[in-house]
């Protein structure tokens, strides 16, 4: 097991810090099974608003500028007049588009890094990509298609991960994914709103109210005990001094090496050493009875926003985390965000970042066989379909999954043995390190005369706090982002996202798992088990939307785990490492770097885990050992902290 020591105690803090700013469901992933239902109904003319109250941020970005992604099943334009070598040395390869090797591969590049980004998935954004459906067939039309363009108006986009963004408009913000927007001078066009709505098991009825503090005072005043608003404000009290302490720190200037001296500790002093001063307290895990919470109803509001934040309960969430989802209570004239163009306009950004630099390539459909070592280095990595290696002079970043990251190393090595065996333990299966739960998905293309006008686009379904907060859909979240972007849906028509946030158990799943793709579509009895197990999902999108019903919509898909393994290429469709606050498990994140010299890693199975922020900062951290202390600095004097 990897224990904790006291420098990896503070560093584990400090890589916490990489939570903020993303109320609670930031991190959610995976894909709509592509083998869904379709169906036609009317067309109706009628443009669908942006909600009520949501306005437009248009940004000082590139948000406009035209993005080249090269899909490896098409020849690119320049192959007649480019060598062959040429065509195959870079200087970094990232295997994988995520938001954390999109992160990392953009700040390389933007350091003058020659990089290639590798996606074996026709879509880039890992966790995060977005994939349009066809209203008229029913199927799913690649981005890099000419179709695309044809069908504009004609086509549902679903996104298959995060619901909700927060501090991403705002130029001074903590949220790590902001700050490597600056660093590269790209960024999305940013949507903003402040209400959304809650179901719990004391509001049945469901309520919607503007996010903040003032209103979630009045939420537990409503349905919390006596205790409820002293304990909070005793909380808050507490807490919010030591996340005011956490934020002054960038957690994208973070390093591994005494480097760190200049990127923080130079140029953020206070901050850096009252953080080292409250390691051991801000480290430890979240103890709402230590901390003087004894409200029933608060402490279960609490459990529910680390599950969604993390994948874990509050007791095995980090202070520091816990922090700052206070501290954003309070933040002044608090508003959600949302990308133009949904997730896709989040990771466009982040190729932009690559594909304007001379020599910097995003390829899809790039599948890699393994990575190339020689004399005990990665030295670049070997492609799937045609075998071909392509050289990585300085590196290859893996943002695989934990599982993925060390099947890629074929060739043995002591040291990188040695690691795969204390995580892996005998495959991941109860010896190895834990994982998070996967996920059940429904995306509807549905008529937008079903959804009542006054919906949020955002609402959260708790059935039984009794259950505990992580049962098979006990919590499910629902999402309808053309509610605040009506080009995510033909003219007249919705999407919706709903899925059981991180609470589906992959065992139930294993007896379908000899079936391939083309099989499932027709298997009754997994259609059959798919509908028994989404049966939540339908009845939490039924609480503010009660005529959305099974077969009503124009398109109708259920991801299950095994959509999630499948095009995400997840070991049993996981959500990432499910390791608790408090070292009480013996593991901790593994590091961007590998025993294994040559090769790297950055994503959600390395640093502090699971999320938006956390991937976008453990890209970064990956970029930054990869870079000198000077050329990071040089990076780092375009992050804005205030």
């Amino acid at each position: 097991m990897i224990m904790m020591t006291p420098f990896n105690a503070w560093k584990v803090f400090i890589l916490s810090l990489l939570l903020p700013r993303t109320f609670a469901f930031t991190n959610l992933p995976p894909v709509g099974d592509r083998h869904g239902t379709s169906s036609l109904s009317t067309f109706v003319t009628k443009q669908t608003p942006f909600l009520h109250g949501a306005t437009t941020t248009t940004t000082r970005s590139q948000s406009h500028r035209k993005i080249s992604i090269r899909s490896s099943s098409t020849p690119s334009e320049e192959e007649g007049t480019t060598t062959k070598k040429d065509r195959e040395e870079y200087d970094i390869v990232v295997i994988g588009a995520g938001i954390g090797g999109l992160c990392c591969a953009s700040l390389l590049a933007t350091a003058g890094r020659k990089v290639l980004v590798l996606e074996s998935h026709y879509e880039i954004g890992g966790c995060a990509h977005e994939y349009a459906v066809d209203m008229e067939t029913g199927r799913t039309i690649p981005s890099s298609s000419p179709r695309i363009r044809t069908k504009k108006d004609r086509l549902f986009r679903f996104e298959a991960g995060p619901s909700l963004y927060a501090g991403l408009s705002s130029d001074g913000s903590p949220n790590p994914l902001k700050h490597v927007y600056q660093m590269i001078g790209e960024e999305p066009t940013w949507i903003t709103y402040d209400k959304w709505g809650a179901f719990l098991p004391e509001a049945p009825d469901g309520y919607e109210l503007s996010i903040g503090a003032d209103n979630f005072l009045k939420i537990l005043d409503r349905y919390g005990g006596p205790s409820a608003v002293g304990d909070w404000e005793n909380l808050a009290r507490e807490l919010r001094p030591l996340a005011q302490t956490i934020m002054g720190i960038p957690s994208t200037a973070l390093r591994g090496d005494v480097g760190i001296l200049l990127t923080l500790a130079a140029k953020y002093p206070k901050p850096f050493f009252s953080v080292i001063g409250s390691a051991e307290k801000i480290v430890a895990p979240f103890d709402l009875d230590k901390l003087g919470v004894k409200d029933g109803f608060l402490k279960n509001y609490l459990d529910l926003l680390a599950f969604l934040l993390q994948g874990l309960p509050a007791d095995q969430t980090l202070t520091a985390v816990m922090a700052y989802m206070v501290e954003d209570f309070y933040r002044e004239d608090a508003v959600m965000d949302y990308p133009k163009d949904g997730s896709k306009g989040l990771v466009d950004a982040l190729a932009r970042g690559v594909t304007k630099n001379p020599g910097c390539e995003v390829r899809t459909s790039a599948q890699v066989e393994e990575v190339v070592v020689e004399d005990g280095r990665a030295v670049g990595v070997r492609m799937k379909n045609n075998g071909e290696v392509i050289r990585a002079t300085k590196a290859v970043v893996s943002n695989a999954d934990l599982l993925q990251t060390f099947k890629f190393v074929k060739t043995p090595h002591e040291a990188f043995d040695e690691e795969r065996e204390r995580l892996l333990g005998a495959g991941i299966d109860g010896k190895g390190v834990p994982l998070c739960k996967s996920f059940m998905h429904v995306h509807l293309g549905v008529s937008a005369d079903l959804i009542p006008e006054d919906a949020p686009p955002q609402w959260t379904v708790v059935k039984d706090w009794d259950l505990g907060i992580d049962a098979p859909g006990n919590v499910i979240v629902v999402s309808c982002p053309s509610k605040l972007d009506p080009s995510m849906a033909p003219p007249g028509y919705h999407v919706i996202h709903a899925y059981g946030a991180g609470n589906e158990p992959y065992e139930p799943w294993e007896r379908f798992e000899h079936l391939d793709a083309k099989e499932r579509s027709t298997n009754q009895e997994y259609q059959d088990f798919k509908m028994e197990r989404s049966q939540l999902i339908w009845e939490a999108i039924a609480k503010r939307a009660p005529a959305v019903t099974p077969g009503v919509a124009v398109v109708e898909q259920i991801g299950t785990p095994l959509t999630h393994s499948r095009f995400l290429n997840r070991h049993r469709g996981n959500y990432g490492l499910a390791i608790p606050a408090g070292g009480l498990s013996g593991f901790k994140f593994p590091e961007v770097t590998t025993p294994l010299p040559g090769y790297y890693r950055c994503g959600d199975s390395t640093t502090s885990g699971i999320g938006v922020p956390a991937v976008a900062s453990s890209g970064a951290q990956c970029a930054n050992a990869l870079l000198s202390v000077w050329e990071q600095l040089e990076l780092n004097k375009k992050i804005k902290m205030s």
